[in-house]
């Protein structure tokens, strides 16, 4: 297995992956994100991604069975794997560690 070091686009696509469970795909996790995030995200983007999460074990594709409203092509679904759940809890300690360092601010409100 390759290095599990991931970038910011790459954990929020693991994350959508993990909240959508065995029903996770290219088209899913693009308007998840999309409506989360509130702005436009490119598909191919959402493809390179978990190709990389692939190959480095964080996530395992299968494809679903043919239908004829998609020509004939399979949906190629994802799920989290162990190694990538141990990296989500990871990224949740780094991000909360380093936001509970965060002294308490006041700006006049």
């Amino acid at each position: 297995m390759k290095s599990t070091s991931i970038g910011e686009f790459e954990e929020l696509v693991l994350l959508t992956v993990a909240a959508q469970h065995d029903q996770a795909y290219g088209v899913s996790i693009k308007e998840s994100l999309e409506e989360i995030l509130d702005r436009k995200v490119n598909i191919s983007a959402i493809h390179v991604a978990l190709k990389r999460m692939e190959d480095k074990g964080l996530v395992k594709g299968r494809f679903g069975g043919i239908t004829s409203e998609r020509g004939g092509r399979r949906k190629k679904f994802y799920v989290i794997t162990i190694a990538g759940k141990k990296e989500v809890d990871r990224q949740y300690t780094i991000r909360t560690g380093i936001y509970h360092q965060i002294p308490k601010i006041s700006f006049g409100t």
